[in-house]
C-alpha cells in the first residue's frame, strides 16, 4: 500500500462537474493498493497515518496529529502510485492491486478512518477525478507499506 499524504488548508475532488468530496484543514490522501495488500496492512498504514505528528503546535513545531487538530480527510484512490517506469516509456501497473480488491480495500480504508476521524470525504473509485488543494507548507509525506509494515 502506498499513501501520499498532503497536509492541506482545504481540498476537494470533482467527478463529472460534481464535487464528491470536500474538506477544510486536514490531509488529502492519495491511496494506492498493491497486489499483496490486506486489511491488516491497511489498518497498520491507517494507524500510522492518523498518528503522524505533522501539524503545527502553538510553538509552530510539527508536533500534533490529525486528531489533535480536529483535522479532516479526503481520500482519493490512485493506482498510478504503483507505476513502474524502469523499462521503456510507458509505465507498467502490474504491481497494483486488481480493481475489485483495490476498491474493497479503498472502501474499507475510509470506513476504518471514520472510526477515528469524524469527517472523511472521498472521490469515486475508478472515476476520472479532478483534485484541487491548497497544500499547507507544502508538507507532503509518502508512506509505503514495504517500508512501514513488512
Amino acid at each position: 500500500m502506498r499513501l501520499v499524504l498532503q497536509r492541506v488548508i482545504n481540498a476537494s475532488v470533482t467527478v463529472d462537474g460534481e464535487v464528491t468530496g470536500k474538506i477544510g484543514k486536514g490531509l488529502l490522501v492519495l491511496l494506492g493498493v498493491g497486489a499483496d495488500d490486506t486489511r491488516e496492512i491497511l489498518e497498520k498504514m491507517a494507524d500510522k497515518m492518523l498518528k503522524l505528528r505533522i501539524f503545527a503546535d502553538e510553538n509552530d513545531k510539527t508536533n500534533l496529529s490529525l486528531t489533535d487538530v480536529d483535522g479532516e480527510l479526503l481520500v482519493v484512490s490512485q493506482f498510478t502510485l504503483y507505476a513502474d517506469c524502469r523499462k521503456g516509456n510507458r509505465p507498467s501497473f502490474i504491481k497494483a492491486g486488481n480493481p475489485q480488491k483495490a476498491n474493497e480495500l479503498y472502501e474499507y480504508f475510509k470506513e476504518y478512518c471514520k472510526r477515528t476521524v469524524p469527517v472523511v470525504e472521498s472521490g469515486i473509485f475508478g472515476a476520472d477525478m479532478k483534485v484541487e488543494l491548497c497544500n499547507d507548507g507544502p508538507f507532503t509525506i509518502v508512506l509505503d507499506s514495504d517500508e512501514i509494515v513488512k
